[in-house]
């Protein structure tokens, strides 16, 4: 069975499509109007094994908080709604993940309890026009709409480049082993409370 979801968000800020294929190498397609994020995503989405294909018209004019903060949103539903109940998925996924000098370690829960931890190197400053604060709003946007635990743990590194990359290569390998099917459990769902919302 193909887990596929497909969301399309409409406001006086964005107009965003996403469409999300778990369980897939396909090259991905984002055009967020953000190059460096749309470097990023491909990523994550690359390492993560899942497709993607984003378009975002945004009000880029003004900034591009908009853009992120709301495909953050919007690729969060998706997430929530290709992996369904939920049956039979492994929940947990963490990853540690190098980046030349960065190190970046993610840990996530496909709890259906939204919370997400950021802590380590400070991101207040820029990669050419991109706020490094942006990257903080998508991750708490994305946690807030998949409905899971969101842990990040920035370590090290120099480059801001490098930094951010790390941390979303990072989140893209611990969603593609939280997601994975675990044939060991045989489609049940992993809670005790026999469902997660």
């Amino acid at each position: 069975m193909t887990r596929t979801a497909t969301i399309e968000r409409k406001t006086s800020e964005t107009d965003i499509s996403i469409r999300l294929v778990l369980d897939s190498n396909e090259p991905s397609i984002i055009n967020s109007g953000v190059s460096f994020f749309d470097h990023m995503l491909n990523s994550m989405s690359r390492h993560g094994q899942f497709h993607l294909n984003i378009t975002c018209k945004g009000d880029v004019h003004i900034d591009d908080h908009h853009s992120v903060e709301d495909i953050g949103i919007c690729l969060g539903k998706t997430f929530k709604e290709a992996l369904g109940d939920k049956a039979g998925i492994k929940r947990f996924g963490n990853s540690i993940i190098p980046m030349d000098e960065a190190l970046t370690m993610v840990a996530i829960d496909i709890s259906g309890r939204s919370f997400f931890k950021y802590s380590g190197t400070e991101l207040k400053g820029s990669v050419k026009t991109y706020s490094e604060e942006l990257t903080l709003e998508f991750l708490r946007a994305f946690s807030d709409n998949a409905g899971i635990n969101l842990h990040v743990v920035q370590k090290y590194g120099d480059n801001r480049h490098h930094i951010h990359e790390s941390i979303f290569k990072a989140l893209g390998v611990a969603l593609k082993s939280a997601c994975s099917i675990d044939p060991s459990i045989k489609g049940v769902v992993p809670s005790t409370k026999g469902t997660i919302e």
